[in-house]
């Protein structure tokens, strides 16, 4: 691993920051007492950035580099996670700090995954960046294993995460990049983004990872929930760690994706990696409490590797357009906002019902998955 590349992983270690939204629903609606539609609110605001703020934030990446917009993600964030430590006093307030730190993620999603493409060797890409998500893995575990297992508070939790911010903050500020953007990449504008639409497999990747985020997101959202109303699993404990299980699956499954890409081809691994994840979904609907844990295990090992399959995938496919097409993938983000209010709305019925959501995202997944094997095989 070259010396340059920490920062950048680091910065994809701050990206799973993001993913503690899922971790504080449950928490929310407690302290808050909250139905769970008003909690599902706070992953809209999280991922509502990605919609707004991808496209806009590859254009400004086009003309600054991509050192300063991964700057400018790292600044946003820590700002919203210093406003809970001033005062935690309502529901406002959280929300106001996760809007802003749902913004930082977007931007520094923006900046990261292209990034990933700088540094690595030719072929390298679907590889490294499966790695780089691993990384981000680690962030993303660290909400609810810190949460159930050693802070006193879910509240403690920012404090936290603005000193692992800030530190991010300076290795990046003082990291020296050498002009590596490759030379084919075009001049990015709002009309040559989404004049790239136009292109019905780039629709269909989209969609995809539109679909991809706002599935995994929900788990993320309302596992705890499931498991405490379905077995009755403590919240603050047990169910909370049902979550942890998740991303300590989704952190194994990306570091075997790192190996497995080794020796075989992206757009198999696709399809694979799918199926793999409807079958983990199917498995909450069993109504076994040990199926359900080892389905949240399955359901982690299959969600793993899509985002950095996709995003690779379409990226190695169009290198010229790479800024468009992160801003477009990043954008489409935006399904973590829609897909956990959907189903908190269901959850308000049936939480078991809500998780038909995800299922039928990932059987379009899977189509999508098919076209793409069916395109490099033709």
């Amino acid at each position: 691993m070259k010396k340059s590349t920490i920062p950048i992983f680091l910065g994809f270690m701050i990206m799973g920051f993001g993913d503690v939204v899922g971790s504080l629903v449950a928490f929310a609606k407690e302290s808050f007492s909250l139905s769970s539609g008003v909690a599902g609110i706070l992953p809209f605001v999280a991922f509502l950035a990605f919609g707004l703020l991808s496209v806009p934030m590859g254009l400004l990446q086009n003309k600054k580099g991509k050192k300063f917009v991964m700057l400018l993600g790292l600044g946003v964030a820590l700002i919203g996670l210093t406003i809970p430590i001033i005062s935690m006093s309502n529901y406002l307030n959280l929300i106001v700090s996760i809007c802003l730190l749902g913004a930082g993620m977007a931007i520094l999603q923006v900046s990261g995954n292209p990034m990933m493409r700088d540094v690595s060797a030719p072929g390298k890409f679907s590889q490294n960046l499966s790695f780089a998500q691993f990384i981000k893995s680690i962030g993303s575990l660290s909400g609810s294993i810190l949460i159930a297992m050693i802070l006193s508070s879910w509240t403690d939790l920012f404090p936290i995460y603005a000193i692992f911010v800030s530190v991010t903050f300076v290795a990046v500020w003082q990291l020296k990049l050498e002009p590596t953007e490759k030379k084919t990449e075009s001049t990015a504008t709002i009309r040559s983004s989404f004049g790239l639409l136009k292109y019905p497999y780039v629709v269909l990747m989209v969609v995809t990872i539109f679909l991809y985020v706002g599935a995994e997101v929900g788990i993320n959202s309302w596992i705890a929930t499931y498991l405490n109303s379905s077995f009755g699993l403590d919240i603050k404990k047990i169910a909370t760690l049902g979550i942890g299980f998740f991303f300590a699956a989704l952190m194994v499954g990306r570091l075997l994706g790192a190996v497995i890409l080794t020796w075989i081809q992206a757009k198999t691994f696709f399809l694979t990696t799918s199926i793999i994840s409807i079958i983990g979904i199917l498995g909450l609907f069993a109504g076994d409490q040990t199926v359900a844990i080892v389905s949240i295990f399955v359901m982690g090992l299959g969600f793993a590797n899509v985002f950095p399959l996709v995003f690779s995938i379409l990226i190695d496919k169009m290198p010229e357009h790479t800024n468009e097409l992160s801003g477009l993938l990043i954008m489409a983000i935006i399904g973590g906002a829609i897909v956990p209010l959907l189903m908190g709305i269901i959850a308000d019925t049936s939480i078991l019902g809500s998780f038909l959501i995800p299922l039928f995202s990932f059987l379009f997944i899977t189509l999508t998955a098919i076209v793409t094997l069916k395109k490099v095989n033709s």
